[in-house]
């Protein structure tokens, strides 16, 4: 059984995001950056799966973009990933195009599954996943809390407005990971020292045979205005008060 792990670079959220004054991007010098952390939980719910699994498991972690993404594929190798993959290309994608571009490698590496994280943390968009399995005409799965392997297909909890929903689908099948499902383990020092010396196969966008068709363009950034500060009440009384003279309907 193969599994494909697409993992995007996104700034690490732990930090502050600048925009450029001119809003035209973010600030990108001294920013540190991260393996998308749905991508990680991603990636580790592979590795679990290999582990439990008694078939051999190749899981193989994919990154598009620059060179500058080889350090996240480090890492995914260091958590314990099997091969890495950077599809290299230096124009920003949206969902559409990632998914298009991932229809290729999944054409070219044929694997029995797709674990995606449900989004990236850096634009939110929740539709890579989505345009994926519509394109290879694939089950699939969205926002997982929980995946167990039943005999050829998979068993997936799905986190929703209304509550989880269980759903029973055949492989091959795409997969985007909620938060819940599991936490990503650290990669140990003597694992990061072994995955600076393991290859990275590098293949052009154009070898893939896609051409790019930008569906989005973004016109500007902005930093969110700071939240107003709150006020602690002394008991109800008082909020229903506020709440009939202050409050706006907006």
């Amino acid at each position: 059984m193969k599994i494909l792990v697409p993992t995007k670079r996104v700034p690490d959220t732990d930090q502050k995001i600048r925009v450029k004054p001119d809003g035209s991007d973010i600030e990108t010098d001294g920013l540190p950056y991260v393996i998308n952390p749905f991508d990680a939980i991603a990636l580790e719910e592979a590795l679990r799966m290999r582990e439990r699994l008694a078939e051999p498991v190749e899981v193989l972690a994919v990154g598009i973009g620059t060179l500058e993404y080889e350090k996240e594929l480090r890492n995914a190798l260091a958590m314990g990933a099997d091969r890495a993959m950077l599809i290299s290309c230096a124009m920003p994608l949206d969902p559409w195009n990632v998914a298009r571009l991932l229809q290729a490698v999944v054409q070219r590496e044929h694997p029995q599954l797709v674990l995606m994280g449900k989004q990236a943390v850096d634009d939110d968009a929740n539709q890579a996943g989505q345009f994926l399995a519509a394109l290879l005409d694939w089950p699939q799965a969205t926002f997982a809390s929980k995946v167990v392997c039943q005999g050829d297909g998979l068993l997936v909890d799905r986190e929703t407005d209304a509550g989880i929903e269980r759903v029973r689908m055949k492989l091959p099948a795409v997969v985007t990971t909620d938060l819940r499902l599991n936490e990503p383990r650290y990669a140990s020092i003597p694992s990061i020292m072994k995955a600076r010396k393991k290859p990275i196969e590098t293949i052009p966008y154009q070898e893939l045979g896609v051409t790019l068709e930008p569906r989005v363009e973004v016109l500007g950034f902005e930093v969110p205005p700071p939240r107003r500060a709150g006020v602690r009440l002394k008991d109800v009384d008082e909020l229903l008060r506020r709440l009939h003279e202050e409050a706006k309907v907006i």
